[in-house]
């Protein structure tokens, strides 16, 4: 936990209220989003139970397993799944970007939102038990069961990657925008956070936390279930259902059962709209359209190789190789993703500014018309001098941006106690001698300067297949048996 954070949580628990930790919200979210609340059978891995499903806050698709421990009636469910959530992905292919010249890219993109880390896990381990089955030979599926695994997968992968919105938790999400005064494990209860973030009127978060946390007000957003639910309502329900002499009895079963998963699951569909009202009331910070735009380059490059035939395999574990590979690729994606962050918003710029990562200060000199003329060209490299109080941890050669001047590059020339001299290049205009009006900031100016986005970062090296050992995936040595091993063989 930063110090920023700590301080938000120390204020939330003296004012009572849940304190802000950006000004703007730093994730997309879609006009048509879609909603997902699992719930799973206890004490059955990857058993789904029950799921409010759509698109339409007042209109949401409710799917149950009447008896979750009957594999075919497992499938029927995720067939049913399928149905809704290939129709929503496949809505969002039907139109392209029109902006976009030199390649195609759909103009929208899925985003499904989970109420807790565990919908995503649930999306994972469905995804992993769905996507290499078969709709023939033995136990054969319907043939949309497999596609939805691999739509469930592709979207659980994409989760790890920083600043993408196709799958959210939204307690991760409210949890990154506001700090409350509660616990990070309780945070994690959907229905507190959001007590925290608008309470009720009267109350403060604390006491609006607590009428949350009582399971009969606001049943657990899952996919786990309430013990006392699970042995008072569901486990007679199921067993109702399973001893149902003809169809008129069980569909009565049926019926009931599916009235207390509703009652189950309707609280938590409505925090769930609740929580995207609150996100939409937050303006979006300026480089959240660039990467929903990431997200939808994706999207399109996927959606069309599954059509064409042509999407990878999906294994069920990464070789040693691309699970480096992909750690690297996260970790270049992470530093990316905050810089773009600090640079949105000043609240986590502030961060970098306690780490000595970032500064702000005045402009005490400056040399807007310097040319440098050491290399082939001459070229206009202007020099300012920045004052700050800030601690300045960055050595000479360093990058960085300011928010004001995003198309600008400075470099850090040299730092002393107080003093930071930098040398500007780009977003100065054409001419050699003398810059655009306003481009270099003045004597006097406030300026601010943070890490920069989209500086290059070289991707690690890493072997081929036939480079890398056996212990590690690759190929397995050749063994040439010599007579020592024919005569151990025959002993």
């Amino acid at each position: 936990m930063s110090i920023l954070t700590a301080l938000a949580r120390a204020e939330a628990a003296e004012s009572g209220r849940a304190q802000p930790l950006t000004t703007v919200r730093h994730t997309h979210v879609a006009d048509r989003p879609f909603v997902l609340v699992p719930l799973t059978l206890a004490g059955e891995a990857a058993a789904p139970l029950a799921a409010l499903a759509g698109t339409d806050p007042a209109a949401p698709r409710l799917l149950v397993v009447a008896n979750p421990r009957d594999r075919t009636q497992r499938f029927e469910f995720v067939a049913q799944l399928a149905r809704v959530i290939l129709s929503y992905v496949d809505s969002c292919a039907r139109s392209v970007d029109p902006g976009q010249t030199t390649r195609v890219r759909y103009a929208d993109a899925p985003q499904v939102l989970v109420p807790n880390r565990g919908g995503v896990e649930f999306v994972r381990l469905l995804g992993r038990s769905t996507r290499f089955r078969r709709p023939f030979g033995p136990y054969p599926v319907h043939r949309t069961v497999p596609l939805l695994g691999q739509w469930l997968t592709f979207l659980r992968e994409r989760a790890d990657h920083p600043g993408s919105a196709m799958l959210l938790a939204m307690t991760e999400v409210l949890g990154a925008h506001w700090a409350t005064g509660q616990s990070g494990l309780e945070d994690a209860n959907l229905a507190a956070l959001l007590a925290w973030i608008d309470p009720p009127a009267g109350l403060d978060g604390p006491s609006a936390a607590a009428l949350a946390e009582d399971p009969l007000r606001s049943p657990p957003a899952g996919p786990s279930t309430d013990p006392t639910f699970d042995n008072e309502i569901l486990a007679p329900a199921l067993a109702t259902v399973s001893r149902a002499g003809d169809d008129h009895a069980r569909d009565r079963a049926v019926a009931a059962l599916e009235a207390a998963l509703a009652d189950q699951l309707r609280p938590t569909w409505d925090l769930m709209w609740r929580a995207v009202g609150l996100l939409r009331r937050r303006p979006a910070g300026a480089s959240v359209e660039a990467r929903w735009g990431v997200d939808r380059d994706v999207f399109t490059m996927y959606h069309m190789s599954l059509a064409e035939g042509t999407a990878l395999p999906q294994p069920r574990r990464d070789s040693a190789v691309a699970a480096a590979g992909r750690l690297d690729r996260l970790e270049r994606e992470q530093a990316r993703y905050d810089a773009q962050r600090a640079l949105d918003d000043p609240l986590v710029m502030a961060e970098f500014r306690l780490s000595g990562e970032a500064f702000t200060g005045t402009v005490v000199a400056a040399s807007p018309n310097r040319v440098d003329t050491s290399g082939k060209k001459a070229a206009l490299r202007p020099h300012i001098t920045v004052q700050t109080d800030d601690p300045v941890r960055l050595e000479p050669g360093a990058q960085l941006v300011s928010p004001a001047r995003l198309a600008q590059q400075a470099v850090v020339v040299s730092v002393s106690s107080v003093d930071v001299v930098l040398e500007l290049s780009k977003g100065m205009g054409r001419s050699v001698k003398n810059p655009a009006p306003g481009s270099v900031p003045e004597v006097g100016e406030r300026v601010t300067y943070g890490p920069v986005t989209d500086a290059y970062q070289p991707p690690g090296k890493f072997p081929t297949r036939e480079d890398t050992p056996w212990t590690h995936g690759g190929p397995p040595p050749e063994i040439q048996p010599s007579d020592l091993d024919a005569q151990e063989d025959w002993s």
